[in-house]
């Protein structure tokens, strides 16, 4: 795919990744991309977009998509070169499609899944997701990304995320070495140690996406508005382990700011 001729990350925002973990690219996809993917996964869930009645559940989770309309929104120029100035050109798989989707209605009812947490990134074989675990260099993650099919609101259940929680999590990985903590050691304390943090919403027009740094504390949460809520939270993989002979990527210099190391 040919590389984007605009810039869609200056320096500045650059930083601000380092900063505060996350950064929202608006328009990174098409609104006609957005709507093909809505159609495929209305067509996933079995339940007719124009009766609100049949939305029967808080959340219905798609697993992984791969149809043309979602490859082709993972992979647009905008995202590609902001994939190369936050990860590193050629450090990274290009997406071959998106998921998952946990699809948010609105509903009076508890999700039962919005509780703080990181997303693990290697070990998930195991079958006790508690075991699933992350380590310090982020082994198999390069980014964690929120794409938004829909158009989403305050009030349309936008993921939280907790601004700078990446660095505090870099610490305390730091402890763990390469073998990294399980999910249960980690949240252990409920995250206690990112409490203090200015939480941000991912909201945006369909068609936004939030690149956000591995390590970045967010948390789902209950749906007030009136139309469902079409995300999908795929990880962006790299190619291979860090490498410390490599100039460092801003995910990485993130993290060594956060610890001062030097892989």
């Amino acid at each position: 795919m040919p590389k984007s001729k605009h810039v869609c990350l200056t320096s500045g925002r650059v930083q601000s990744f380092i900063d505060n973990g996350f950064i929202k690219i608006e328009n990174a996809f098409s609104a006609e991309l957005a709507k093909q993917g809505q159609d495929a996964l209305w067509a996933e869930i079995g339940s007719p977009p124009n009766k609100p009645e049949s939305w029967s559940r808080p959340v219905v989770r798609i697993g992984f998509m791969a149809s043309r309309a979602f490859v082709e929104a993972a992979n647009t120029p905008q995202l590609h070169e902001a994939y190369d100035r936050l990860v590193g050109e050629g450090r990274w798989i290009a997406p071959n499609g998106l998921g998952t989707f946990p699809i948010r209605f609105p509903s009076s009812e508890s999700p039962g899944d919005d509780g703080w947490h990181v997303d693990m990134s290697f070990g998930t074989d195991n079958p006790d997701f508690m075991e699933w675990r992350i380590n310090v260099k982020s082994s198999g993650r390069a980014l964690l990304m929120l794409f938004l099919f829909s158009d989403v609101g305050p009030d349309d259940a936008p993921t939280r995320i907790r601004k700078g929680s990446h660095a505090t999590i870099a610490r305390d990985l730091l402890r763990y070495g390469e073998a990294g903590a399980t999910l249960r050691q980690l949240s252990a304390d409920g995250y206690a140690s990112t409490e203090g943090c200015d939480v941000a919403l991912a909201t945006g027009a369909a068609g936004t996406v939030y690149l956000c740094h591995p390590f970045i504390v967010h948390a789902a949460q209950s749906h007030r508005g009136d139309k469902p809520r079409f995300m999908a939270q795929p990880p962006l993989l790299p190619k291979t382990e860090f490498d410390p002979e490599a100039p460092p990527s801003p995910v990485q210099i993130a993290i060594r700011q956060a610890c001062g190391l030097t892989f």
